[in-house]
């Protein structure tokens, strides 16, 4: 199923306006088509939809997140280290245009801030989500690779000499974790080719 039907499907669960459906949409197409998207873009979307699919049968609720996926990553600035908290109130906006309630709101912002910091959450959807978010970690060296060359064009900015030590430190922060995979689907699937990837990268730096 194509993003733009996925994402109009969650919607017509909580209204029946085709033009509002249709304009965020537009929206979320926009914003992640802009120039300076390397990564986080629309693949980036569909491949964590790809992983997701494999566990849809183990989601508590599929349709909030469905929401965090498509909004997690709406506001994306290399050079800023709110996007998380500045795409879950985007997404608040846009979710209440559509009538879901306060409550469910709620739990979406969280599921989106959460992919800040990765850490394991109570919550398994959200720990899920964390996962298929960071999937690209645990894929073979050549597809990791150019992940590793589309995520340095993101922070072109930035010359070697500051780019290096912080992706450093990014790539630390995971292997400090007791488990970069939080559900054992996931774990067991990505954790040992994640590390692997991930030392080699840095010896790479």
């Amino acid at each position: 199923m194509e993003l733009k039907e996925i994402f109009s499907q969650n919607c017509l669960l909580f209204t029946k306006d085709q033009h509002l459906i249709e304009n965020l949409w537009s929206e979320i197409e926009q914003k992640y088509s802009e120039k300076s998207r390397y990564y986080h873009n629309l693949e980036h979307l569909e491949n964590m939809f790809s992983e997701l699919d494999a566990v849809k049968d183990r989601l508590e609720n599929y349709s909030f997140i469905s929401f965090s996926v498509f909004y997690h990553d709406v506001i994306y600035d290399a050079s800023s280290k709110s996007n998380e908290e500045k795409s879950a109130e985007f997404a608040k906006i846009r979710l209440e245009k559509l009538h879901v309630d306060s409550e469910s709101v709620k739990k979406i912002s969280e599921q989106i801030i959460a992919t800040k910091t990765h850490q394991k959450s109570e919550d398994n959807d959200t720990n899920y989500l964390l996962d298929a978010d960071l999937s690209i970690l645990g894929k073979d060296l050549k597809t990791y690779m150019d992940y590793t060359k589309k995520i340095r064009k993101e922070y072109a900015i930035y010359p070697d000499i500051f780019y290096k030590p912080g992706r450093k430190n990014v790539l630390q922060y995971f292997l400090k974790l007791k488990n970069i995979f939080k559900t054992e689907y996931f774990h067991e699937k990505y954790e040992v080719r994640a590390r692997a990837n991930i030392l080699f990268e840095i010896e790479s730096l």
